[in-house]
Protein backbone atom coordinates (compact mmCIF):
# COMPACT_ATOMS: atom_id res chain seq x y z
CA UNK A 1 0.00 0.00 0.00
CA UNK A 2 1.29 3.27 -1.08
CA UNK A 3 2.46 5.90 1.76
CA UNK A 4 -0.11 8.74 1.80
CA UNK A 5 1.36 12.29 2.60
CA UNK A 6 -0.91 14.71 2.10
CA UNK A 7 -4.48 14.81 3.85
CA UNK A 8 -7.49 16.78 3.61
CA UNK A 9 -10.20 15.62 5.91
CA UNK A 10 -12.58 16.54 8.36
CA UNK A 11 -12.30 14.49 11.68
CA UNK A 12 -14.66 13.62 14.56
CA UNK A 13 -13.73 12.66 18.34
CA UNK A 14 -15.09 10.02 20.93
CA UNK A 15 -14.52 8.62 24.22
CA UNK A 16 -15.75 5.49 24.51
CA UNK A 17 -16.16 2.89 27.53
CA UNK A 18 -14.60 -0.74 26.93
CA UNK A 19 -18.70 -1.50 26.36
CA UNK A 20 -19.33 0.82 23.79
CA UNK A 21 -15.97 0.03 22.11
CA UNK A 22 -17.24 -4.08 21.94
CA UNK A 23 -20.68 -2.98 20.72
CA UNK A 24 -19.58 -0.52 18.01
CA UNK A 25 -16.85 -3.19 16.91
CA UNK A 26 -19.19 -6.01 15.94
CA UNK A 27 -21.45 -3.70 14.09
CA UNK A 28 -18.35 -2.03 12.12
CA UNK A 29 -17.42 -5.71 10.86
CA UNK A 30 -19.70 -5.53 7.69
CA UNK A 31 -18.67 -2.67 7.13
CA UNK A 32 -14.59 -1.94 7.69
CA UNK A 33 -11.43 -3.63 7.17
CA UNK A 34 -8.15 -3.51 9.17
CA UNK A 35 -6.01 -1.38 7.39
CA UNK A 36 -2.27 -2.97 6.94
CA UNK A 37 -0.81 -1.82 10.37
CA UNK A 38 -3.31 -3.82 11.89
CA UNK A 39 -3.15 -3.13 16.21
CA UNK A 40 0.41 -1.40 16.18
CA UNK A 41 1.61 0.72 18.59
CA UNK A 42 2.12 4.65 17.94
CA UNK A 43 5.11 6.77 19.37
CA UNK A 44 4.75 10.40 18.77
CA UNK A 45 7.03 13.31 20.29
CA UNK A 46 5.45 16.95 20.16
CA UNK A 47 7.77 19.42 19.00
CA UNK A 48 6.60 23.04 20.81
CA UNK A 49 8.45 26.50 21.44
CA UNK A 50 9.79 27.00 24.91
CA UNK A 51 6.86 28.82 25.97
CA UNK A 52 4.50 25.81 24.29
CA UNK A 53 3.01 28.84 21.94
CA UNK A 54 1.38 26.07 19.30
CA UNK A 55 -0.78 23.73 22.54
CA UNK A 56 -1.60 27.08 24.39
CA UNK A 57 -2.67 28.28 20.90
CA UNK A 58 -4.62 25.29 20.13
CA UNK A 59 -6.48 24.57 23.61
CA UNK A 60 -8.38 28.54 22.49
CA UNK A 61 -9.95 26.94 19.97
CA UNK A 62 -8.61 29.22 17.10
CA UNK A 63 -9.98 28.78 13.21
CA UNK A 64 -6.76 27.90 12.41
CA UNK A 65 -4.18 25.64 14.64
CA UNK A 66 -1.45 23.82 13.56
CA UNK A 67 0.90 21.21 15.46
CA UNK A 68 4.58 19.80 14.65
CA UNK A 69 5.27 15.76 15.30
CA UNK A 70 7.95 12.75 14.93
CA UNK A 71 5.84 9.87 14.44
CA UNK A 72 7.05 5.65 14.37
CA UNK A 73 5.18 2.81 14.16
CA UNK A 74 6.56 1.03 17.04
CA UNK A 75 9.76 1.51 18.56
CA UNK A 76 12.36 2.33 15.84
CA UNK A 77 16.03 1.99 15.74
CA UNK A 78 17.82 5.37 14.49
CA UNK A 79 18.22 4.67 11.04
CA UNK A 80 14.23 2.96 11.14
CA UNK A 81 12.18 5.24 8.93
CA UNK A 82 10.02 7.65 11.08
CA UNK A 83 7.31 10.17 9.88
CA UNK A 84 7.46 14.00 10.11
CA UNK A 85 4.47 15.53 10.37
CA UNK A 86 2.83 19.07 9.78
CA UNK A 87 -0.71 18.93 11.02
CA UNK A 88 -3.11 22.68 10.32
CA UNK A 89 -6.85 22.37 11.06
CA UNK A 90 -8.77 25.38 9.73
CA UNK A 91 -12.72 25.64 10.74
CA UNK A 92 -13.13 22.28 11.53
CA UNK A 93 -10.90 21.12 8.27
CA UNK A 94 -7.94 18.64 9.06
CA UNK A 95 -4.73 19.15 6.61
CA UNK A 96 -1.82 16.46 7.20
CA UNK A 97 1.78 16.80 5.74
CA UNK A 98 3.70 14.23 5.98
CA UNK A 99 7.49 12.67 4.72
CA UNK A 100 9.45 9.39 5.76
CA UNK A 101 13.01 10.47 6.62
CA UNK A 102 15.32 8.30 8.98
CA UNK A 103 14.87 8.81 12.78
CA UNK A 104 18.13 10.74 13.09
CA UNK A 105 17.82 12.62 10.09
CA UNK A 106 14.49 13.80 10.47
CA UNK A 107 15.11 14.65 14.52
CA UNK A 108 18.11 16.47 12.68
CA UNK A 109 15.77 18.72 10.11
CA UNK A 110 13.25 19.17 13.32
CA UNK A 111 15.69 20.72 15.10
CA UNK A 112 16.50 23.54 12.34
CA UNK A 113 14.39 23.50 9.52
CA UNK A 114 17.18 22.47 7.19
CA UNK A 115 16.85 20.91 3.94
CA UNK A 116 17.30 16.65 4.57
CA UNK A 117 18.80 15.09 1.51
CA UNK A 118 15.74 14.22 0.12
CA UNK A 119 14.01 17.40 -0.68
CA UNK A 120 9.94 18.02 -1.89
CA UNK A 121 7.30 20.49 -1.67
CA UNK A 122 5.97 18.82 2.01
CA UNK A 123 9.63 19.03 3.38
CA UNK A 124 10.17 22.47 2.42
CA UNK A 125 6.42 23.36 3.96
CA UNK A 126 7.27 21.54 7.03
CA UNK A 127 11.14 23.25 7.02
CA UNK A 128 9.35 26.61 7.05
CA UNK A 129 7.29 26.28 10.03
CA UNK A 130 9.95 24.87 11.83
CA UNK A 131 11.89 28.04 11.18
CA UNK A 132 9.20 30.24 11.80
CA UNK A 133 8.57 28.36 15.54
CA UNK A 134 12.06 26.86 16.02
CA UNK A 135 10.60 23.77 18.19
CA UNK A 136 12.18 21.19 20.19
CA UNK A 137 11.22 17.83 21.63
CA UNK A 138 8.36 18.43 24.63
CA UNK A 139 6.65 15.48 25.26
CA UNK A 140 6.16 11.67 24.47
CA UNK A 141 2.91 10.24 23.56
CA UNK A 142 2.35 6.37 23.16
CA UNK A 143 -1.07 4.31 22.63
CA UNK A 144 -2.13 1.17 20.87
CA UNK A 145 -3.81 1.58 18.05
CA UNK A 146 -6.57 0.10 16.16
CA UNK A 147 -7.11 0.90 12.57
CA UNK A 148 -9.90 0.47 10.12
CA UNK A 149 -10.97 1.40 6.27
CA UNK A 150 -14.77 1.83 5.16
CA UNK A 151 -14.98 -1.29 2.78
CA UNK A 152 -16.98 0.45 0.24
CA UNK A 153 -14.91 3.96 0.85
CA UNK A 154 -11.22 3.82 1.56
CA UNK A 155 -11.09 7.29 2.44
CA UNK A 156 -13.55 6.29 5.63
CA UNK A 157 -11.34 5.90 8.57
CA UNK A 158 -12.03 4.92 12.33
CA UNK A 159 -9.14 4.47 14.91
CA UNK A 160 -9.40 3.19 18.34
CA UNK A 161 -6.97 3.73 20.89
CA UNK A 162 -5.95 2.74 24.01
CA UNK A 163 -3.38 2.74 26.47
CA UNK A 164 -2.45 6.38 25.91
CA UNK A 165 0.92 7.45 28.22
CA UNK A 166 3.17 9.98 27.77
CA UNK A 167 6.49 11.50 29.08
CA UNK A 168 8.60 14.30 29.27
CA UNK A 169 11.79 12.71 29.62
CA UNK A 170 13.82 10.08 27.63
CA UNK A 171 12.28 12.43 24.65
CA UNK A 172 13.77 9.60 21.59
CA UNK A 173 12.03 7.25 20.03
CA UNK A 174 14.54 4.70 20.46
CA UNK A 175 13.94 4.63 24.62
CA UNK A 176 10.90 2.63 24.39
CA UNK A 177 6.86 3.67 24.53
CA UNK A 178 6.33 3.85 28.46
CA UNK A 179 5.33 6.77 29.80
CA UNK A 180 2.58 7.81 32.20
CA UNK A 181 -1.65 6.91 31.55
CA UNK A 182 -3.57 9.71 30.00
CA UNK A 183 -7.41 7.98 30.24
CA UNK A 184 -8.49 5.54 32.75
CA UNK A 185 -8.04 1.87 31.70
CA UNK A 186 -10.69 0.81 29.24
CA UNK A 187 -11.30 3.97 27.88
CA UNK A 188 -10.94 3.85 24.10
CA UNK A 189 -9.89 7.22 21.89
CA UNK A 190 -12.03 7.07 18.63
CA UNK A 191 -11.55 8.96 15.68
CA UNK A 192 -14.08 8.95 12.69
CA UNK A 193 -12.02 10.95 9.58
CA UNK A 194 -13.88 11.35 6.43
CA UNK A 195 -14.00 13.76 3.36
CA UNK A 196 -17.09 15.17 3.05
CA UNK A 197 -20.24 13.76 5.35
CA UNK A 198 -19.79 11.34 7.68
CA UNK A 199 -21.96 8.16 6.39
CA UNK A 200 -25.84 7.35 7.08
CA UNK A 201 -25.18 4.19 8.36
CA UNK A 202 -22.29 5.32 10.67
CA UNK A 203 -24.54 8.09 11.64
CA UNK A 204 -27.10 5.43 13.11
CA UNK A 205 -24.51 3.08 14.85
CA UNK A 206 -23.24 5.30 17.03
CA UNK A 207 -26.54 6.38 17.39
CA UNK A 208 -27.87 3.12 18.75
CA UNK A 209 -24.60 2.70 21.02
CA UNK A 210 -25.43 5.96 22.51
CA UNK A 211 -21.54 7.25 21.08
CA UNK A 212 -21.91 10.85 21.14
CA UNK A 213 -18.59 13.51 19.97
CA UNK A 214 -16.35 14.62 22.26
CA UNK A 215 -13.21 17.40 22.21
CA UNK A 216 -10.00 15.76 23.03
CA UNK A 217 -6.86 16.62 22.05
CA UNK A 218 -3.80 14.41 23.66
CA UNK A 219 -1.28 16.69 23.91
CA UNK A 220 -4.11 19.63 25.01
CA UNK A 221 -5.17 17.35 27.77
CA UNK A 222 -1.55 16.69 28.76
CA UNK A 223 -0.68 19.67 28.27
CA UNK A 224 -3.64 21.52 30.58
CA UNK A 225 -3.90 18.83 33.10
CA UNK A 226 0.10 17.88 33.80
CA UNK A 227 2.18 20.66 32.23
CA UNK A 228 0.80 23.64 32.54
CA UNK A 229 0.06 23.51 36.22
CA UNK A 230 3.91 22.36 36.74
CA UNK A 231 4.78 25.30 34.96
CA UNK A 232 2.41 27.93 36.94
CA UNK A 233 3.96 26.56 39.64
CA UNK A 234 7.92 26.94 38.81
CA UNK A 235 6.70 30.42 37.94
CA UNK A 236 4.82 31.31 41.61
CA UNK A 237 8.10 29.59 43.00
CA UNK A 238 10.64 31.70 41.45
CA UNK A 239 7.82 35.14 41.30
CA UNK A 240 8.25 34.42 45.23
Amino acid sequence: MAIITNFERTEKKYLLTSGQFDALSRQLSGFMTIDQYGRSTLCNIYYDTDDYQLIRASIQKPPYKEKIRLRSYGIPSPQDPVFVELKKKYSGVVYKRREQLPLREAERFLSCGSSPVRDSQILREIGWTVERYRPSPKVMIAYERIALYGNRDPGLRITFDDSLRWRTTALDLTMGDWGSPVLPDGTFLMEIKFCGGMPVWLSHLLSECEIYPSSFSKYGTIYQHHLAPTIQKKEGIICA
